[in-house]
């Protein structure tokens, strides 16, 4: 699965800490022991509380009892599987981050994975490096949110298209559009830039948090899911700019 080289002059991050000084908690999910061992042990060597389920079932119980921060799912797994998973916390409403790991390569498979409320994934093989640093980004940007609640409230809108920052909730044309976390940060982010050509580049450093290099379909794979939802409501507002990014703009007349 790893090499020992990371992406270019990476360096270990420092581990996110919990409200109360503890380290963050990660849930390891995989079925194939070794990898799963594996990735217990150079996690927890970077400072994080690692815990590991071998199945699907295995991993609600342990959502339950271990309340991590973040969830490492493999998706490929017997029975239930990752994508599976992720369905049944996000129907409970746990919204705990995912990051999900997979072998499949179909984009119709990956945008299912993010139908189900994954934060990130990875293809394998993958770096260790590249792990440890998603981890800490996605950390670093969910880890206390609740005590970013209670802001005043506000606004975004463009066109038909409104944006309570407040509530996290998106209305169109009246019509209220369910909206995972992640999808609800691009979302923002494109509002707020509404009429600039945003690159694939600046999506993953400000929704994502990664200011490292990684090859990544993820902003494209989730401005597809993204479009796809708010082009059943009307016009196109998010567009392509080929070879450049992403524009959100009002329907042209």
């Amino acid at each position: 699965m790893t090499s020992t080289s990371g992406p270019a002059g990476a360096v270990p991050p420092a581990v996110p800490l919990r409200g109360d000084g503890s380290p963050a908690r990660l849930l390891v999910v995989d079925d194939e022991e070794s990898l799963a061992d594996l990735l217990v042990e150079a996690l927890s060597f970077q400072g994080y509380t690692v815990t590991a389920a071998r199945s699907g079932t295995e991993a609600l119980t342990a959502v339950e009892s271990v309340r991590p921060d973040l969830v490492i799912l493999d998706v490929n797994m017997p029975g239930l599987d990752g994508f599976g998973v992720a369905d049944r916390m996000r129907a409970s409403g746990d919204a705990t981050p995912i990051i999900f790991l997979t072998a499949r390569t179909a984009p119709d498979d990956l945008r299912d994975g993010f139908g189900s409320g994954g934060d990130d994934y990875l293809m394998k093989p993958f770096r260790l490096e590249e792990l440890s640093l998603r981890v800490s980004a996605v950390l670093r940007r969910t880890i206390g949110r609740e005590a970013t609640t209670g802001q005043a409230a506000d606004t975004v809108s463009v066109a038909d298209l409104i944006l309570d920052l407040a509530a996290h909730q998106v209305t169109r044309d009246g019509k209220t559009i369910d909206l995972s976390p992640t999808e609800f940060r691009l979302l923002r982010y494109l509002a707020a830039n509404a009429g600039r050509v945003v690159s694939k580049s600046e999506l993953l450093k400000q929704v994502w948090g990664y200011d490292f290099e990684t090859e990544s379909s993820l902003a494209e794979t989730y401005v597809f899911y993204l479009r796809r939802k708010l082009d059943k409501l009307g016009p196109r507002l998010i567009h392509t700019v080929r070879g450049v990014g992403y524009m959100l703009r009002p329907p042209q007349e």
